[in-house]
């Protein structure tokens, strides 16, 4: 009987195992013994704040972590247990902690506590109990901590250099976004140090369409700030990706730019979205009378049809095509290749079909190498693409330099892993 037990003198109520370090209040908070637990706290020899020796962890911890609020409630009530205790081989706070389980009865018990620090880091990651809620998703959690005016909202962690806001929107927790953007403080538009995006960056990014909508309903939200990384707007992320719903809520705007280049290889958003096949956003761009159909890149001084023609995105070629104007005879200054060169030199008949039947598309145009369309395919192999402009040459008049050298010497054009 552990009553009689208990009233023994001679036992020590603190005696830990020798397994896992616990002591008999350690198990008994654990697994929500609360009629133990009530007993061995009227021991005046008992520790409340005792740790275990495998992980460092309190009465308190244990019972939070397993939810059981009776035997918290208990514990709380009593003045000498310290509900922000640190360990020396547990890095965690114990109050960010607790806020991790994502239980808000738990929570509200500690936060009456005065002496809790609700703004208080872990000294591993740096991570608020605001931003380990915000994490986890835990929105009973975030209301609560929100509405304390010493908690900084705009506190980013170590790990990952973000803002609680910043997880959230990345992670398009909606209901978290929305919490925290009624903290008038707050900063949405603070980046991270990791990849230097905004909160408004990473949902457009991610195609999160309701957050991207709660960030732009801020009049303090800037949609056209670029990441340090490589100088991106949100637009230009979003069009990359193909997300027609961002893309389209960002347009609707005035205020946005939608032929900001970034700074890093000087693409602007059609230029990404035709690269990538992203028909959707092509046609939506394109919509835009301040959007230049023909303006080309700083890294490869290509065009957007030049790239959609490259990648043999006929889709994308058709739209350009016909509903931006593009410019087919356009040629970069890196290789001299117009977009029927692109498309001959990797095979994309369908793409190549699709210009000759524009009859201002040039077809014998030397790049730089003194290459044609027919002897850059040709010399790769592509006998329809070969086929294709042989017939098409037959049916025009021949132009000077369209005898041109069918086996050119090799070219190589980087093929770098282009940024996602």
């Amino acid at each position: 009987m552990i009553v009689p037990i208990t009233k023994r003198e001679d036992i020590s109520p603190d005696q830990a195992d020798t397994e896992y370090g616990q002591t008999p209040l350690l198990w008994a908070a654990e697994n929500g013994h609360e009629g133990v637990v009530r007993i061995l706290l009227k021991r005046e020899d008992v520790n409340p704040n005792q740790i275990d020796t495998e992980d460092g962890q309190t009465p308190l911890w244990l019972a939070a972590r397993s939810g059981h609020k009776g035997v918290v409630k208990m514990l709380l009530e009593r003045g000498d247990v310290d509900p922000d205790r640190q360990t020396p081989d547990m890095a965690k706070q114990r109050s960010g902690g607790l806020l991790r389980t994502g239980i808000s009865g738990v929570v509200k018990m500690i936060l009456e506590r005065e002496e809790v620090n609700p703004d208080r880091a872990d000294s591993y990651r740096c991570q608020t109990p605001l931003w380990l809620a915000a994490q986890n998703r835990h929105e009973a959690v975030v209301k609560m901590l929100i509405e304390r005016e010493e908690v900084n909202p705009d506190r980013a962690d170590a790990i990952f250099g973000q803002t609680p806001l910043s997880f959230a929107a990345k992670n398009g927790h909606e209901g978290v976004v929305k919490m925290l953007l009624e903290r008038e403080s707050i900063n949405p538009n603070q980046a991270g140090s990791f990849h230097d995006q905004t909160p408004l960056s990473w949902a457009a990014t991610k195609g999160h369409l309701n957050v991207v909508k709660m960030l732009l309903a801020r009049q303090d939200t800037n949609p056209n700030q670029t990441d340090n990384s490589c100088g991106r707007t949100p637009l230009g992320r979003a069009a990359k990706n193909g997300h027609e719903g961002v893309v389209k809520a960002f347009l609707e705007r005035e205020d946005v730019n939608p032929d900001q280049a970034d700074t890093e290889r000087g693409r602007a958003p059609l230029c990404w979205a035709a690269m990538d096949g992203c028909e959707g956003v092509v046609k939506m761009l394109l919509g835009r009378e301040d959007v230049n159909p023909d303006q080309t890149d700083t890294e490869y001084d290509r065009t957007p049809l030049a790239w959609a023609a490259r990648y043999g995105h006929s889709g994308a070629v058709k739209i350009l095509l016909e509903v931006g104007g593009a410019n087919p005879n356009q040629a970069d200054t890196i290789y001299g290749r117009t977009s029927l060169a692109w498309a001959s030199r990797y095979g994309h008949s369908g793409v190549v079909k699709m210009l000759l039947e524009r009859q201002v598309v040039r077809i014998t145009t030397l790049d730089h190498k003194n290459q044609t369309p027919r002897s850059l395919a040709l010399s790769e192999g592509h006998e329809e693409v070969v086929r294709v402009l042989r017939g098409n040459i037959n049916s025009r008049t021949t132009h000077s330099g369209c005898q041109a050298s069918l086996l050119p010497a090799p070219e190589h054009e980087d093929r770098r892993t282009l940024d996602r």
